[in-house]
Order: structure tokens, then sequence, then C-alpha cells
């Protein structure tokens, strides 16, 4: 009996540890030490997510910080009625990754992995892989080109080839954030240990 509560409360422990943004966001070395678990590690799924799409660690991780900030249950805020009760969302977006349900359901077609879930690390950095290597066959962006990924990645392939990114100025800002953070997690990984 002892030992059924210790597991169960060393479990709720780890799935609670799980559940939570790390700490310290913009220092990609913290973020992996954060998150370098015994079930867990988020450096090693990041690593396989780079060799499987090619697609940079530095540009999958800089995604989930910008859509998500490492929030596992990420949602849009609801709008409000009348500029005071709760409403829709304006969009499906969830999870890390802030896939949309119909995205979602698309890169579980393709990939044939049923059971991935938004709110897991390691799934969502696969969607992000696999989404950044579709929308770049489909429009030419070189994989390490951040700036321009994060666009097609925001507005979709369609929406970027048809360029309605350019009268969006604050995506066009977010996006050079985007490639900053981008850039910045790139140094810092040469000296993660």
């Amino acid at each position: 009996m002892r030992t059924r509560i210790v597991l169960t409360v060393v479990g709720l422990a780890l799935l609670a540890g799980c559940a939570t943004a790390p700490k310290q966001t913009r220092n990609i070395c913290a973020v992996f030490d954060q998150r370098d678990g015994l079930f867990s590690s988020w450096q090693s799924a990041a690593e396989r997510t780079e060799k499987k799409y090619g697609v940079p660690v530095p540009i999958l991780m800089a995604t989930m910080y910008t859509e998500s900030g490492f929030q596992p249950y990420a949602r849009p805020p609801r709008t409000k009625l009348f500029g005071f009760i709760p409403w829709t969302r304006p969009s499906t977006a969830y999870g890390y990754s802030q896939a949309l349900d119909g995205t979602w359901d698309h890169y579980q077609s393709q990939t044939g992995n049923w059971t991935a879930r938004r709110a897991n690390f390691a799934d969502a950095i696969d969607f992000i892989g696999w989404y950044h290597a579709q929308n770049s066959a489909e429009t030419g962006i070189p994989l390490n080109d951040a700036y321009n990924l994060y666009l097609a990645y925001y507005s979709g392939p369609t929406g970027y080839k048809r360029g309605d990114w350019r009268s969006n100025g604050q995506l066009q800002q977010t996006a050079q954030k985007f490639a900053r953070m981008a850039g910045t997690y790139q140094q810092q990984l040469q000296g993660c240990d």
C-alpha cells in the first residue's frame, strides 16, 4: 500500500513537470536542461526531428517559442461578446505548435502518427518539422530561412505564395523577431554542454 502511494505521488510529480512551460525560455541550453528528463528529452526529440526533416533545431525551437511560449495547452484568447462575455476562439490553434485542427489531421494522415497529441512536446516538434518541410517543398523556401519559413508557417503555403503576409505588418514584425530568436538559439546551441 505504501509503495503504491509513493509511486502515485512520484508519477503525479513527473506529470506536473511535463505539463508546464520551462521557466527560462530565451536560452535554448536552459530549455533543454530544464526538460532533460528520465522519460522525455526535448533536445533528443528536436534533434530527431532535425534529422528526419532537415529543419535546424534553432528554427524548430524558435517556432515553438513564438507560437506557444512552450505552453502545452496554449490556445488563442476567446473573443468577447458585447465586450465582456467570453465567446468563441478565433481559430482552432492548440498546443505547443498552435496547429489548427485540419492541419493536425492532415499531419496525422500523412505521417500515420494517429496517436500524436498537440500537447505532447515530441509530437508537436515533429509536426513543426514536418510542416516546415512541407512548406519548403511547396514554396521553395530554404529550410534555414527562418524569416520566410515563419511567414509560411503562419500563412500556410498557399497564403505565402499569394503574398497574404505582405499587407500584414504585424506578421512581418513577428517573423523578424522569430528570425532573431532562431539566430540567438543557434549561437547558444553551439555552447550547450
